[in-house]
């Protein structure tokens, strides 16, 4: 019996051209977004304005990146807002304790501070890890929980207050300029989606990543450690909220446990947009990039031409829940 073979009107060419153009949608979008604004505002093109863009998504952006790399993993945190607080908090803290008095040189108050972040970062992606794989326990759930966890906390040992024992020279970290132009936060955001990216995309533990997030069982049975590499990605993350945390300590010279308790939308916005998905598997950092770039020239577009504030919520939100949809349909075409 002769096999019938559907035919089809596209032609090899189109379909290339098709896809091309799913592949770099986003990218189209924010070219086109640029040259709206172009015309719309006379402040939008100018390199102060694209250097105040970097340095407003720097901080959210360091986040992005290692919520990436959670995401790809087939994972998700939400408790690195928390992180990011009680970073300042915890630096502050230790620099009014044995910095101002002069017991210990201020350089080595600041690495005590670093390193007591680092490690509350690090238990905190380990227990994480322990709950969603020894209970298989939703990460959303555990880590929504530890959120609250590290932000009642975080109040506990501040009372309740800002902290801003800091030294003058600290807001230097986050607020200053390197050549006078080109801000510190926005060159920390760019060597952590280096590191990031080579990572994701040049070792072996970026390939048990992507593997992990596909297809767990497979991975497994392939000889690859799923709940060490999850729990990699879960501290990971924690870390570059910790850098975070500094960086927004020190533009501010305040900690306190309220920071950066609306950033959990913005980051896995900026992630979601940027062609990750939620089952994991798919995603890249160039993607992110791209995701964060776009959300910070709406944000600032939408500043500049005088948006309400309650109507950016709503702009941000249909912005997150396109890039769902526009993931959801892509991923039915390659299955």
């Amino acid at each position: 019996m002769e096999k019938i073979i559907p035919r089809t009107n596209i032609k090899p060419g189109q379909k290339n051209a098709r896809i091309s153009f799913n592949q770099y949608l986003l990218e189209l979008l924010l070219l086109g977004l640029i040259a709206v604004m172009a015309f719309a505002s006379p402040y939008f093109l100018t390199p102060g304005n694209f250097l105040n863009i970097l340095r407003n998504i720097s901080m959210q952006g360091i986040l992005a990146f290692g919520m990436t790399m959670v995401i790809i993993c087939g994972e998700i945190d939400l408790s690195v807002s928390s992180t990011v607080a009680m970073s300042g908090v915890m630096i502050g803290l230790c620099w009014g304790k044995w910095g101002i008095s002069g017991i210990m040189p201020g350089w080595f108050v600041f690495l005590i501070g670093i390193l007591a972040a680092c490690a509350v970062g690090t238990v905190t992606g380990l227990v994480n890890t322990y709950f969603v794989t020894k209970f298989k326990m939703p990460s959303m759930i555990v880590t929504l929980a530890m959120m609250n966890v590290l932000y009642g906390i975080c109040a506990m040992i501040s009372n309740g207050f800002p902290v801003v024992t800091f030294p003058g020279w600290y807001s230097t970290i986050g607020a200053g300029f390197t050549l006078e132009v080109i801000p510190n936060a926005a060159i920390f955001m760019l060597i952590v989606f280096l590191l990031i990216y080579i990572i994701m995309h040049k070792t072996k533990l970026g390939r048990d990543i992507y593997a992990s997030g596909g297809n767990a069982e497979a991975a497994r049975l392939s000889g690859i450690n799923v709940v060490r590499t999850k729990a990699v990605c879960m501290v990971l993350v924690q870390i570059t909220a910790v850098i975070s945390g500094i960086i927004l300590s020190s533009q501010v010279m305040a900690g306190n446990f309220t920071f950066a308790k609306d950033w959990g939308m913005t980051v896995i916005s900026s992630v979601i947009i940027g062609g990750a998905s939620f089952n994991g598997g798919i995603g890249t950092m160039k993607g992110t990039m791209v995701g964060l770039v776009f959300l910070g020239v709406v944000s600032n577009a939408m500043t500049l031409l005088n948006v309400g504030e309650y109507a950016q919520y709503v702009v941000r939100g249909s912005l997150m829940i396109f890039a769902v949809v526009m993931n959801t349909l892509q991923g039915r075409k390659q299955a």
